[in-house]
């Protein structure tokens, strides 16, 4: 007889269309039923992962905590999984997926002493690629998911070998459902059987059943049902239920079972057979498509706290490596249990209620916290190596946290010694060792009409891996600087045009739009670009019905000058200047360093405002976008029309990078998307802050801003999806930020420094004027890097060891070669990456070299040095 491995589990949310007060009580009595259960029917084992479940349960119901573990030792149940929770699969980092393996593995190892070799992500909406790697480097052989299905993920089979952007392989089953409703585990099993179980080269099948969603777990009427069909399929089971009959259904031998056990049987059978099951060499998605933008603050501060953790342990690595500080361990783990909390499936992708959305903001807000304030220590630890500031002197400091030179404007603020009571006007300038650099000064943070506060906008080329040091001065002139400096500006009734010799940009004073990019002379952008686009949406937050946004509902369009005035707030009288108007496209600031064109926009009851930063060196092209966004049910996309003329979609995602249709259907992904021209080896990249969701049709991108959607509005059959009988809160109402980063040139150079760009972009240097006690030693780098293309992902310190975890990644799926630089130790070594790879190292100061590891840090048996 074939096996139909019943795998007995109870899908648990911690919060969505509940609290995490809520959950918590939902995981105390699903898991106090499923032990009673477990306790009484002979054969049963119940599956469960995450490890945040059962350290609810650990805290809030030991003896229950205690049953478990006795039950996980008799084998009557099992840790499913491993991992901290069930995240979204497609919007964290690779790092971030790393450490929920690494947190849950760690955790169920202390614990119950085990470790998984099956992977589990049953209700995650789609799963990129580069998880395939992490998967295989992590242990894991096998994985185990639900979503999406046949309809909007066409697989050969749903078993089948999932192959990764790096090779790494892991066998891989699609499962139709999670779970079964009370009392129905029986006719799934029924259905199951006389459906897939007919096949006859189907050899083994798995079954995934239990009550779910809110908890639930096995239930008794189901227990008794499938016992009765035990009976029938196998009478040497001894049960105390009576057999039925099921004769005109296929033999099958239905077993209690894991998923390890469904893997490693189907293994055996392939080996067996000689059969080759397909491979899969792509992603599982895409399905939900309106999560890649619901609930923008929740992706936004997740984003922010990713970028924040992994600036904050490198700062903290260095300085703990030179004996300045210790490493807060625990600390850094509750932020980090922060960020993978709001990973959830439901939280990131923004289908949870308001108030599951709001307490998840406090928690993104209360890791950002913590890891602030070790950022501070790391800085100012660092700091005190510098020399005592000279008369006069306003030291700027700017730690690089990047294993690389990283050269681009910096923008620092400071306060004069004394309030500027005079006539004339204090002038801030920056040197660096003597040397005057382009500079200048723009409008500060405050609004204090007095001349105390400045803000100075230089461009400087910082030293890798260490803290770089230039120095404010000022100097007295007769009047503040005007916008009027800047050569490189050409000013009409029609444009604004800027040229710096290799950038030349174009703001049309009619639109407000960018009406030309060009590079070198090489346009890249057609008329009417970084347009605001409504598009038309239904209230569903998931998107469940839909692959993309393209219905146009309107367009943002320049406001008229009075309109804009009263927008911008300078029409009003409450600054004694009632009834001043201003042009609705302006420049806000410019001078030897770069310009700013500001433009307003308005759409029925939004507005936006749009700042376009034009840099005297280099040619990237920053916009800004703030948006107060009152719509409801719509959808809003930046708009960027390319000249390329055969363009084809690519954009990050987790461990790789995408190639993608451009069909005009939603894409998910990271921090950077773009379109190749593969005639012209030319591209144009677009760099993000927050933004997940991007389409790509006619040579023409648009990312996804905001989806104004009702709060878990779930489209269920034919049913109307809303109750229009009182007022509903849509999601994302109010004012939103974002930010982004043009930039075109050689399609080949492109790929290159696209994802070095995207870090730098994220993991900003940290800028600060402090004054230095000279009362340490100066310290340079310990470690560097001498290709930008291979990012230093992670450097922090190993749990519990004077060791630290290194981790490179090769960024553009091209094998390379890489001198990695120990300063610290005096040593250097060439290390080989194979495309896409993810490697890991361990180092401890003093010992010669990096050693092998394991994707966890974990020196391997033989601690061998990498030749």
């Amino acid at each position: 007889m074939k096996n139909l491995h019943l795998i007995c589990n109870a899908h648990i949310d911690p919060v969505w269309l509940w609290d995490m007060e809520e959950g918590i009580s939902t995981a105390l009595s699903t898991f106090r039923m499923a032990a009673a259960f477990c306790e009484e029917y002979d054969g049963l084992v119940f599956n469960h992962n995450e490890a945040l479940l059962y350290e609810w349960i650990e805290e809030y119901e030991p003896r229950l905590f205690a049953r478990i573990r006795s039950l996980v030792e008799k084998g009557r149940w099992h840790i499913m999984g491993g991992w901290y929770l069930q995240p979204d699969c497609n919007m964290p980092s690779g790092e971030s997926i790393l450490r929920q393996i690494e947190l849950g593995r760690n955790y169920f190892q202390e614990k119950f002493g085990v470790t998984n070799t099956t992977a589990i992500n049953f209700d995650s909406f789609g799963h990129s690629r580069g998880l395939v790697q992490l998967l295989a480097k992590a242990g894991y052989e096998s994985y185990l998911f639900c979503r999406p299905g046949q309809g909007d993920c066409l697989l050969p089979e749903d078993d089948f070998i999932w192959e990764g952007f790096d090779g790494s392989r892991v066998m891989a089953h699609r499962s139709d459902t999670y779970g079964t409703l009370m009392g129905e585990a029986g006719k799934t099993i029924h259905k199951w059987l006389k459906e897939q179980g007919m096949n006859p080269n189907l050899q083994i099948g798995c079954i995934l059943w239990g009550v779910g969603n809110h908890g639930g777990g096995p239930s008794r009427i189901d227990l008794e049902e499938i016992g009765r069909m035990m009976m029938a399929k196998n009478p040497d089971v001894k049960l105390s239920v009576s057999a039925v009959d099921s004769s005109d259904e296929p033999q099958w031998n239905l077993i209690h079972s894991t998923p390890e056990a469904y893997f490693s049987e189907r293994r055996q059978l392939c080996m067996n057979s000689g059969k080759t099951e397909p491979i899969v060499k792509k992603d599982l998605n895409a399905w939900s498509v309106g999560c890649y933008t619901s609930q923008i603050r929740i992706k936004q501060k997740h984003r922010e706290l990713e970028g924040e953790l992994s600036v904050t342990e490198k700062m903290l690595s260095q300085a703990v490596a030179l004996g300045l500080l210790s490493y807060p361990e625990e600390e850094l783990q509750e932020a980090q249990k922060a960020l993978l909390f709001c990973e959830f499936h439901d939280i990131l992708p923004g289908t949870a209620i308001r108030s599951a959305e709001e307490r998840s903001l406090q928690t993104l807000s209360f890791g950002l916290e913590i890891v602030k304030k070790w950022k501070r220590k790391a800085f100012f630890a660092l700091m005190n190596g510098e020399e005592p500031a000279q008369e006069g002197e306003f030291p700027v400091l700017i730690y690089n946290p990047h294993p690389y030179p990283v050269e681009r404007d910096f923008t620092c603020d400071f306060q004069l010694a004394n309030q500027n009571w005079t006539d004339k006007y204090a002038l801030p300038y920056i040197t660096r060792n003597g040397k005057e650099l382009k500079s200048q000064v723009e409008k500060e943070a405050c609004n204090l009409n007095l001349d105390w506060r400045k803000r100075v906008t230089f461009h400087a080329a910082l030293a890798p891996a260490s803290m770089n040091r230039f120095s404010a001065g000022i100097r007295m002139t007769e009047q503040r600087p005007g916008n009027a400096q800047n050569q490189a500006l050409e000013i009409s009734n029609e444009q604004i045009v800027f040229d710096n010799g290799t950038l030349y940009a174009a703001v049309n004073c009619k639109t407000g739009l960018l009406d030309a990019y060009r590079v070198n002379g090489r346009n890249y952008l057609k008329t009417g670009g970084c347009a605001l686009t409504v598009m038309k949406t239904d209230c569903d937050p998931w998107g469940m019905n839909r692959k993309s946004y393209q219905q146009e509902e309107g367009r943002f369009v320049l406001m008229e000058k009075e309109e804009g005035s009263r927008f911008s707030g300078v029409y009003n009288d409450c600054h004694g200047r009632a009834g001043t108007v201003i042009d609705s496209v302006r420049i806000i600031e410019s001078g030897p360093v770069r310009t700013v064109v500001e433009a307003v926009f308005s759409y029925e009851t939004s507005k936006a405002c749009i700042n376009y930063i034009l840099p005297v060196y280099g040619t990237a092209v920053t916009v800004e976008v703030k948006v107060n966004w009152t719509e409801k049910g719509k959808f809003l996309k930046f708009e960027i029309p390319t000249c390329l003329k055969e363009a084809k979609g690519r954009s990050e995602t987790v461990c790789g990078v995408m190639d993608q249709e451009t069909d005009g259907k939603e894409k998910v992904f990271h921090r950077w998307c773009g379109l190749w021209d593969g005639q012209e080896n030319s591209a144009l990249t677009v760099l993000n802050m927050c933004n997940s969701g991007v389409d790509f049709m006619d040579g023409t991108m648009r990312i996804s801003l905001i989806h104004s959607a009702v709060y878990s509005a779930h489209p269920i059959g034919d049913r109307p999806l809303l109750v229009q009988d009182r007022y509903l809160p849509y999601i994302d109402q109010g004012e939103r930020e974002f930010s982004f980063v043009i930039q075109g040139g050689n399609g080949s150079e492109r790929l290159e420094q696209v994802m070095n760009e995207a870090i730098v972009f994220q993991e900003a240097p940290v800028v600060l004027q402090a004054f230095p006690s000279g009362e340490g030693k100066k310290m340079g780098s310990v470690i560097l890097v001498d290709d930008p293309a291979v990012i230093l992902s992670s450097w922090r310190k190993a749990a519990g060891q004077e060791a630290y975890v290194i981790r490179l990644f090769e960024s553009t799926g091209r094998r390379r070669k890489v001198k990695v630089s120990l300063p610290l130790d005096g040593y250097e070594q060439e290390l080989e990456l194979k495309p896409f790879e993810l490697r890991t190292f361990q180092w401890t100061p003093g010992a010669v070299g990096l050693k092998n590891c394991d994707i966890f840090g974990k020196a391997m048996v033989s601690g061998s040095t990498v030749l």
